[in-house]
């Protein structure tokens, strides 16, 4: 029970920075979404949509569109950006939709927000048979000295990517899951990974004292390196990390 409130806790601080979040946030690449959803796919949800950073991507001719969102201010922001789009509230937990009713279910840096065995029941049941499961992560990639301190500076420890990261815990009647990794460039200005840097949901939560302290050795990362001392825009190397499970 800890643990799941400190997950709603975290999960709730998005409130204050909606508009942050649909500013700074990075999108995906499109030939991750292409891999991951099948072009013939008719009903697909977004869970854990945010302001919508996926869903916009999932869009096609024919296509229904359902964004499942806990956060009111998140909604609002996804709302705004895509009138079109169908926007729920409910939650990994809690999908408002029929049983077997829809093509692919996926979860856009919203997977670890879940508790993994109610999840994997409930996307099992609005799933038709043969449906797909799709979990996707921009992971910073930590191979690259300057973006491994950076996560050290960030306080971001453990959510970058590197040749130990594993699979995608799924529990419930899915099949053994495919991957793929997609590395790409995400271009930031500093005041821009400043504010990347403020999105988050463990900076919202800090004191001040320690949310200036957390700026302040971003920043002197960003002085002490080649790629980023004294330039306008660089370049942050990413992984998207993207796993497909089936209903049998």
């Amino acid at each position: 029970m800890t643990e799941r409130r400190d997950r709603e806790k975290q999960g709730a601080s998005f409130d204050a920075v909606a508009e942050l979040y649909e500013a700074v946030r990075p999108g995906y690449p499109t030939w991750a979404v292409e891999w991951l959803v099948p072009s013939g796919a008719r009903v697909v949800v977004d869970v854990g949509a945010g302001t919508g950073k996926f869903t916009r991507l999932l869009q096609r001719p024919g296509r229904e569109i359902s964004a499942v969102e806990p956060s009111q201010h998140m909604r609002e922001q996804l709302v705004k950006a895509l009138p079109g789009i169908h926007a729920l509230p409910g939650s990994g937990e809690h999908i408002p939709l029929e049983d077997g009713s829809v093509d692919v279910v996926t979860f856009a840096q919203a997977w670890h927000w879940v508790d993994k065995e109610d999840a994997s029941r409930e996307v099992a049941r609005v799933l038709r048979p043969g449906g797909i499961l799709g979990l996707i992560w921009n992971l910073r990639d930590e191979r690259v000295d300057w973006v491994r301190e950076l996560g050290s500076a960030m306080r971001a420890d453990g959510d970058g990517f590197t040749d130990a990261t594993g699979r995608a815990d799924v529990r419930g009647p899915f099949s053994d899951p495919e991957r793929a990794d997609f590395p790409w460039l995400a271009r930031y200005t500093r005041s821009g990974l400043l504010d990347l840097v403020r999105s988050r949901s463990y900076f919202i939560l800090m004191s001040p004292e320690e949310q200036s302290a957390t700026l302040a050795a971003v920043n002197e990362v960003l002085d002490g390196h080649a790629q980023t001392a004294g330039s306008e825009f660089f370049d942050l190397p990413y992984v998207t990390v993207c796993f497909r499970f089936t209903r049998p």
